[in-house]
């Protein structure tokens, strides 16, 4: 199993910044019996290591050396590297950059390293599932901002809505499961169609209408994308509620794990 996270964006949503968008500090773990800043990205990276994940891929602009060093600092039970993206290309160009290491997994995890989600867990029944392609949903108050998703009750998706104004779900997709096989499928269709798609709504869309299921598991509860001002504030105040509700010592285990 190998998680792919796309960093290469230049996070103009929420900058001017001192770092990297996905180092942004969301929240506190432990190191040493202290509370240090946790970076943002660093809850994906544990969710997707938690689901199995044994490699971890993120795809990163030439400028964010700045994220390298931040996770070789400390040691992960999974192994993680990088691919650069030369230029900004979209969201697709950027997990395609990976798509040469996950062709031969079972299972490859794909999320966005500026968001926060819970359960911690939601990854597992898209996995358990065994779909060739699964989003994993979250329900969001503000779908318009995101990629809604229409699905029926068996959790077949109908269509992805891209941004749409006046969106027609709540649901939205936070991260998803696909195979190797079925990611590779995606790279060669979004290759015959040149590259045009940007965003990967308008490729499962496509992948859809090509007669390629695509599955959704309704496995998420709460989604915060940081990438924005708003956004961080939310988690920021979120995180720092779920603290002081956890106990001291499950807090510490939590923040070590």
């Amino acid at each position: 199993m190998i998680g792919i996270i796309p960093a290469a964006g230049a996070g103009q949503r929420i900058q001017p910044l001192g770092c990297s968008k996905e180092l942004l500090p969301v929240g506190a773990r432990v190191i040493d019996g202290a509370e240090r800043p946790k970076a943002v990205a660093e809850y994906l990276v544990e969710r997707m290591i938690s689901t199995g994940a044994e490699q971890i891929c993120f795809v990163i602009s030439a400028e964010k050396t700045d994220i390298v060093r931040y996770f070789a600092e400390r040691e992960y039970a999974a192994q993680i590297f990088y691919v650069v993206q030369q230029k900004p290309l979209g969201l697709c160009d950027a997990l395609f950059r990976a798509e040469p290491f996950a062709r031969s997994h079972e299972h490859v995890l794909i999320g966005l390293p500026d968001t926060v989600w819970f359960p911690e867990n939601a990854f597992r029944p898209a996995v358990d599932a065994g779909h060739d392609v699964n989003l994993v949903l979250f329900p969001v108050t503000n779908p318009a901002a995101f990629d809604a998703v229409i699905a029926d009750d068996d959790g077949r998706v109908q269509t992805v809505e891209v941004k749409q104004r006046g969106a027609h779900s709540c649901w939205v997709w936070g991260s998803l499961v696909t195979s190797g096989k079925a990611f590779r499928a995606l790279k060669l269709l979004w290759e015959a169609r040149h590259r045009r798609d940007e965003y990967l709504g308008h490729l499962l869309n496509a992948y859809m209408a090509a007669g390629n299921p695509v599955h959704a598991a309704r496995s998420g509860e709460i989604y915060m994308d940081v990438g924005t001002l708003e956004g961080y504030r939310a988690a920021q105040d979120f995180l720092r509620t779920l603290g002081a509700q956890a106990p001291p010592a499950a807090a510490a285990l939590d923040d070590a794990a």
